[in-house]
């Protein structure tokens, strides 16, 4: 489903990362670790919800290519990025939504990349986004929606 989505600020945390030789399988999960066990999302200042996105960035082509990934939560403003964290500016721009439901523990969130990396999205490679809101607190029962930034 295409929707258009307004400009919005995130701070987080950041790796860069490639889909090559399953380095961002490695480099991911280590910053959902980091994320979690550091208690990122309570050191963001200014947050506007309590909604975690994990957002893919500064690709150097397509999502084979080298890109940025970053953990953290949409804020009010960037005039205060803590020390060691990093302040994105979301551009308003077109995506196309998908959602993976399911189980976190199968991986619903990788298969449904999976798909699009599979499909014939005509894609900017601006700012992809996953979404952890509410509806993925359930782990059995999950809800995550993933935004695709498309021409």
């Amino acid at each position: 489903m295409k929707t258009t989505i307004e400009k919005f600020f995130v701070i987080g945390i950041s790796v860069r990362t490639t889909n090559e030789g399953g380095q961002a399988a490695k480099d991911i999960p280590q910053l959902w670790e980091k994320f979690i066990t550091e208690n990122i999302a309570a050191k963001i200042p200014g947050k506007v919800s309590d909604s975690v996105y994990g957002i893919y960035t500064e690709y150097e082509g397509d999502y084979t290519q080298p890109y940025t990934t970053v953990l953290g939560c949409k804020v009010s403003s960037l005039d205060n990025i803590p020390d060691g964290f990093i302040g994105l500016t979301i551009k308003a721009d077109n995506y196309e939504k998908y959602t993976a439901k399911g189980k976190m523990s199968d991986d619903i969130v990788y298969k449904k990349w999976t798909e699009i990396w599979q499909s014939n999205l005509n894609r900017t490679y601006l700012a992809d986004f996953e979404v952890y809101g509410e509806r993925s607190v359930d782990m059995d029962n999950a809800e995550v929606d993933i935004f695709i930034s498309v021409k």
